[in-house]
């Protein structure tokens, strides 16, 4: 609720005039409210598909990519200072000359962002609810923040500003990939494949038919397609949480996410649990990473037949469960 809180004061202490026509609203989590801004008006750029469904759901019309056309941009700040600042650079590339508001949270590095957009050209803004909100007139100043192609890893990945494991494989993901079993026969799944190194992995073991690719970071999965060419891949933008295959599958593969933003959220390695509960066959497997702190171990029980835990580190946990209960 704090980008209502700071939008709803800048609009109605004056501070703020947005013009009028379409209005892009780059990344806002599906919690923040957009209450302030007339929604025939509002087209969301959102390339996180949990966050585009709830858009979705109220009504807006959501795209992966601007709308031509629009008079002004809202930016909701993202974690990633580099992501942050080419959709500025492209918020300013769709509005020549129109107005740019941005919000943010402080701990997301707002106040660093708008010291940036300042020493560039002149800003106005107000801080409240431990973030800020700031706006400026879209110029070509920012053409050198634009988005640039992915870009490889020391090991060779491709991989973009923002995305999880940008600067190289994660290291939970990197023990999982070593104690994938020799063969994989059948159908896999890599949910949260990220930018694809399991999907890698998997594809290097024995017997495996096809892998569907499930992501819900469009940015990711971009890379993901660079970097997994295989022709048994399928790529998937979608929440894993609740995807469904064609029919049931062999082995799913995962390092689920625990938090949203900066916030932890075991629960999100949960309804992964449950996901890959569901779409397994009878005698399906699941090969699972967790951070050591993560307590998993109740919920894995419940919903498989048998599992045991791998050798791990003192950061990391590996889970082998089969035989999905119904």
């Amino acid at each position: 609720m704090a980008a209502l809180s700071r939008l709803a004061t800048a609009i109605d202490d004056g501070a703020l005039t947005l013009p009028e026509g379409d209005i892009a609203v780059f990344r806002p989590g599906a919690g923040v409210d957009l209450a302030p801004l007339p929604r025939e008006a509002v087209h969301i750029v959102q390339g996180f598909a949990p966050d585009a469904a709830a858009w979705q759901g109220r009504g807006y019309a959501v795209e992966r990519e601007p709308p031509a056309g629009a008079n002004s941009a809202l930016v909701c700040v993202p974690r990633s200072k580099d992501f942050a600042k080419a959709l500025i650079a492209q918020a300013a590339a769709l509005v020549p000359g129109g107005l740019i508001v941005v919000d943010g949270q402080k701990t997301d590095g707002v106040d660093s962002l708008m010291k940036a957009v300042r020493a560039r050209l002149p800003v106005e803004g107000l801080s409240k609810a431990h973030g800020r909100l700031f706006w400026f007139r879209a110029t070509e100043s920012f053409a050198d923040w634009a988005a640039e192609s992915p870009a490889p890893t020391p090991a060779g990945h491709l991989t973009l500003p923002g995305v999880f494991s940008e600067g190289g494989v994660d290291a939970g993901s990197a023990l999982l990939a070593e104690l994938l079993p020799e063969a994989l026969p059948g159908r896999v799944v890599d949910l949260g494949a990220g930018w694809g190194f399991l999907a890698l992995a998997a594809l290097s073991r024995a017997g495996v038919t096809t892998i569907d690719l499930v992501e819900a970071e469009a940015r990711a999965l971009e890379c993901a397609r660079l970097n997994v060419t295989d022709a048994r891949a399928r790529f998937h933008w979608a929440d894993a949480t609740c995807w469904a295959p064609e029919g049931p599958v062999d082995h799913v593969i995962c390092n689920p996410p625990f938090h949203t933003g900066r916030a932890g959220t075991p629960e999100l390695g949960l309804a992964f649990i449950d996901a890959a509960a569901r779409m397994l066959g009878p005698k399906g497997s699941l090969w699972l990473v967790a951070n050591r702190q993560l307590p998993y171990e109740a919920h894995l029980r419940a919903r498989f037949r048998s599992g045991e835990e791998l050798t791990g580190t003192a950061r990391f946990k590996i889970f082998h469960a089969s035989r999905p209960a119904r």
